[in-house]
């Protein structure tokens, strides 16, 4: 009788087997959330890292820049912001002028042997750009059809008397930007005079000759 009655019941799974299945499978989720986790926080310390050392390298570039300038710096006749060499406009050329004055050209001429050193030291390239004010260029002389030819032909003059006096030629190039990239406001004498200006960029060169992007 006991075994016709054994015979008709379903076999009973134990309950610590359950509860054994149940945690083995919140273990499962627990590691792979870990693993999710902990990879999550290696590419954050790798990109903190690599901007880190991307710090590191421009704050040198700085410095290396700030000393071989530090004399033309010293006489306050240039700026340096962000690695990037500031001239005013008034010291290089006469108002809607390209020609080179006299004093401009000597500040050239001061600047071109240790940019030539850092620019060897590094394999760097020089950009040289040319700014103006948002007034049009008017009245009687009418070279230059508007602010970006204006622009062009400043940082071409300058290029070519870094080269006169020194500088490799493949060691830089001229760029214009007319008045974008303002650094002041042109509604005054000062922020216009400020906009008229020069600037050159030491910038990283790739392998293959061509210009690296600083992103």
């Amino acid at each position: 009788m006991r075994e016709e009655m054994d015979a008709g019941l379903e076999p009973t799974v134990p309950v610590w087997a359950v509860f054994g299945d149940l945690m083995a499978g919140m273990l499962g989720a627990f590691v792979l959330i870990l693993v999710c986790v902990l990879g999550m926080q290696f590419e954050l310390a790798t990109k903190l890292e690599a901007e880190v050392k991307q710090r590191q390298v421009e704050a040198q570039r700085r410095m290396a820049l700030e000393q071989a300038l530090a004399g033309p710096l010293a006489t306050g006749r240039v700026t340096l912001s962000n690695g990037r060499i500031g001239i005013n406009g008034s010291v290089l050329f006469a108002f809607n002028s390209a020609e080179l004055q006299p004093e401009g050209r000597q500040l050239l001429r001061s600047l071109t042997a240790p940019l030539a050193a850092y620019l060897q030291a590094r394999d760097e390239i020089l950009m040289v750009s040319g700014f103006t004010d948002d007034r049009q260029v008017r009245g009687g002389n009418r070279q230059f059809a508007d602010n970006w030819e204006l622009s062009a032909q400043r940082a071409l003059t300058v290029t070519r008397t870094l080269i006169e006096e020194g500088m490799p030629s493949a060691s830089l190039f001229a760029a214009a930007f007319g008045s974008e990239q303002a650094v002041a406001s042109n509604a005054d004498a000062d922020g216009r005079a400020r906009n008229r200006r020069v600037e050159i960029a030491p910038t990283p060169r790739r392998s293959d000759g061509s210009l690296k992007s600083r992103e």
